[in-house]
């Protein structure tokens, strides 16, 4: 009786936690992870907060991206310095096309970056942005690109 308890006892252990499996941050679409992330997608992001902590924690405030090196002329090295390098300014290499046009997300380059539709998607030597991070990008930009 006592072998068959300690045969069983990790297998049981094993399925408990199994079952202990956490739930997307984005609503359960399946975008999201189970890590003790916290990110969620909002209505009305702040740049300040929200999509500059996007751009700090995928690297693209680096020195060798978009830090002191300012690839492309642009730099995110700080909230002041993305906001000013981003809004309303047109992109480097296509000065006919807006890095971000308030209100229009989908006509935004940095949007077009971000997905690939525009050149080499961003951000490099990193997978893409998730859901959570692409939808609070287009809600901050459709919400008029404001620097709050």
């Amino acid at each position: 009786m006592v072998l068959i308890r300690l045969k069983l006892f990790p297998l049981v252990a094993l399925a408990l936690l199994g079952a202990c499996g956490g739930t997307p941050t984005d609503g359960g679409n399946g975008n999201g992870n189970s890590n003790g992330d916290t990110r969620t997608i909002k209505e009305n992001p702040s740049f300040a907060v929200d999509i500059q902590e996007i751009f700090v924690r995928n690297g693209c405030t680096t020195g060798q991206c978009h830090g002191i090196s300012m690839e492309g002329g642009l730099g995110l090295a700080s909230a002041g310095a993305s906001f000013s390098d981003l809004v309303n300014v047109a992109s480097v290499g296509n000065p006919n096309v807006v890095r971000v046009k308030p209100k229009d997300a989908a006509n935004s380059y940095l949007v077009q970056k971000l997905e690939g539709t525009a050149g080499t998607r961003m951000p490099q030597g990193s997978g893409a942005l998730d859901n959570i991070d692409m939808t609070n990008i287009k809600n901050w930009i459709n919400a008029d690109a404001l620097n709050n």
